[in-house]
């Protein structure tokens, strides 16, 4: 049986800190780490972020405090040209190229000008139904993060998407959105391009608050394919994740956790992401099959680790079994000890020496 492939994603994010150059070393990290592919985040931060936006806490503690949202994710943007070498620069590496839009402007480059084959929704948009319709008229397949969303806000996104993939072009409604995530086609449709990736956002999350088995909860109320976008300092989670049923694992990556900004702190270096990948694939091979049997490679051991019925001390030839002449001992060769009491009392077959394994 082949291992199933968890899709691992490095997330790049906006760890690059707008140098370019910076984030062309996190694609090769991310590819000497083994990753699948290396995520970056695109936006054009004036709309994407109003000049009100106060910044979240831990981008506080990371960042400038007198600078305002806007001012520091306007530090961070990439252009087309940096995105083109981006996008030649995972080509060379045998990486796929992923990122994320925040808004619509930064979709329509990475859909028309840098021909993206994937796109990843964070889940600070699952609500905005304006991109998900537009990602969906793509026709594009899509990893959609779930983070700060309940299972009713995920429904929500997927009707969105649902009527995009069925219906390009066609006036949007919330009935309308409703009606296609209830349809066999709508239905159809996801579970051909939709993979959702649970989420705890908080930077680094605590692991009280990763609940791993909500990964069962979605794949049981969505019937799709569920990951694992793990915020938790280090990769325990993340492997745990694996072993649960996540097919992505998503991790953010840096090259230098000392960096400032953002998303530093709680990001794997490029060591500990190869760590990670190492051992998904190990856990890979060892999920395995659900059936509970003897395996080849102990088959040969049973003998040795089991036991069989034997003489206690020297039995004559026709004297009867008894709970004195008759005990369990290594090896496993010959009777099984289940039929202990079913040989009490029947008379011995030929003499047997001490240890001698009963044969009948």
């Amino acid at each position: 049986m082949t291992p199933a492939h968890t899709f691992v994603i490095a997330e790049a994010g906006v760890n690059h800190n707008g140098s370019v150059e910076r984030a062309l070393e996190l694609v090769d990290a991310a590819a000497r780490a083994g990753a699948d592919a290396v995520k970056f985040q695109t936006f054009n931060a004036a709309d994407m972020t109003s000049r009100y936006a106060r910044k979240a806490d831990y981008q506080m503690h990371s960042t400038c405090q007198r600078e305002s949202q806007l001012e520091m994710l306007q530090k961070l943007e990439l252009d087309l040209a940096a995105h083109e070498r981006l996008t030649a620069r995972c080509a060379q590496n045998g990486i796929q190229f992923l990122s994320t839009p925040f808004d619509l402007s930064s979709l329509d480059m990475l859909v028309n000008a840098l021909g993206i084959q994937r796109i990843k929704i964070g889940s600070g948009e699952i609500t905005n139904a304006p991109l998900l319709l537009r990602v969906a008229e793509s026709g594009l397949p899509v990893i959609l993060s779930t983070g700060m969303s309940s299972l009713g806000e995920i429904e929500e996104a997927l009707g969105v998407m649902s009527f995009g993939y069925m219906h390009p072009g066609a006036p949007p409604s919330v009935a309308a959105f409703q009606q296609a995530y209830q349809s066999a086609q709508g239905q159809s449709r996801l579970r051909e391009k939709l993979v959702l990736l649970h989420c705890t956002t908080e930077y680094p999350a605590p692991l009280a608050d990763v609940n791993l088995r909500a990964i069962d909860t979605m794949a049981a109320a969505f019937g799709l394919p569920v990951g694992l976008s793990d915020h938790t300092v280090g990769f325990a989670a993340a492997i745990a994740g694996v072993a649960r049923g996540a097919s992505v694992i998503e991790k953010h990556l840096t090259v230098d956790r000392s960096l400032p900004g953002p998303d530093h702190k709680g990001s794997l270096e490029e060591n500990e992401l190869a760590a990670m990948v190492k051992a998904i694939r190990e856990v890979e091979v060892a999920i395995g099959t659900p059936r509970k049997m003897v395996t080849r490679s102990e088959l040969k051991n049973r003998a040795v680790a089991r036991k069989s019925l034997v003489a206690l001390k020297a039995i004559g030839a026709g004297e009867a079994f008894s709970m004195a002449n008759l005990g369990v001992k290594r090896p496993g060769t010959g009777i099984s000890p289940m039929r202990y009491w079913e040989l009490l009392g029947v008379p011995a077959n030929r003499e047997y020496a001490v240890d001698e394994v009963i044969v009948l």
